[in-house]
């Protein structure tokens, strides 16, 4: 293995680095998503829906503790916020938990992108030298020719591999946040109608009161 990393020629050392760099996100991503499923806690959301329908504000807030479910979070946000702009609070709340989702992904996307061009870049290089060696050698040197024909192959196939093996996690956390999203935005829905409901009375009430007085 050593030995076809070595023939690669230098065009190695950084597809080493991207192959690094890509292997530690994807570990540290898994990581995240195993320990946010672990947090996850669907039935205390439902609950928290089901004392918001009765306007228990108080109780949401001694119920929920030290919960570290995403979703909630974002439902905590906007009831703390309900007298100003719930759906603001919840809005800026959701996009403060995608981003945290969103982290590195950036960095894999690049490194999908850049690793065959990489591999192809030393294609160049390869095929280059082989020709410098048969302008110079002649075809009385084919094991030289052949050395940077395979410096050319290795490249390209460590630069896909890379961008291929990278491509799969890439997309699956992709989908995780997606999911997570929607996830999201339907309880906030939900929990943004519920108050509504709950003021429409008031509201109506209000209204009686002005027409009477006119």
């Amino acid at each position: 293995m050593i030995d076809v990393f070595l023939k690669g020629g230098p065009i190695m050392y950084p597809l080493l680095i991207c192959s690094i760099i890509a292997l530690t996100v994807i570990i540290e991503r898994m990581i995240f998503w195993i320990v946010e499923d672990h947090r996850r806690d669907q039935a205390l959301v439902n609950d928290v829906l089901s004392l918001a329908e009765r306007g228990d504000w108080e109780t949401v807030r001694t119920s929920i503790g030290d919960s570290k479910d995403f979703a909630l979070r974002i439902l905590v946000a906007g009831i703390l916020h309900k007298e100003f702009s719930m759906a603001k609070a919840m809005e800026t709340a959701a996009t403060d938990e995608i981003d945290r989702m969103r982290r590195h992904l950036p960095i894999l996307d690049t490194i999908i992108t850049v690793s065959p061009l990489l591999g192809i870049f030393g294609t160049v290089i390869g095929i280059i030298l082989s020709f410098e060696i048969l302008g110079s050698a002649g075809i009385e040197e084919p094991q030289a020719v052949t050395a940077g024909i395979a410096q050319a192959l290795i490249t390209t196939a460590s630069g896909l591999g890379i961008a291929i093996l990278s491509l799969f996690p890439y997309n699956y956390f992709n989908s995780r946040v997606e999911k997570a999203a929607a996830y999201i935005e339907k309880y906030a829905t939900s929990l943004e109608i519920v108050y509504k409901k709950l003021n429409q009375p008031n509201n109506n009430r209000e209204k009686e009161e002005i027409v009477d007085e006119g």
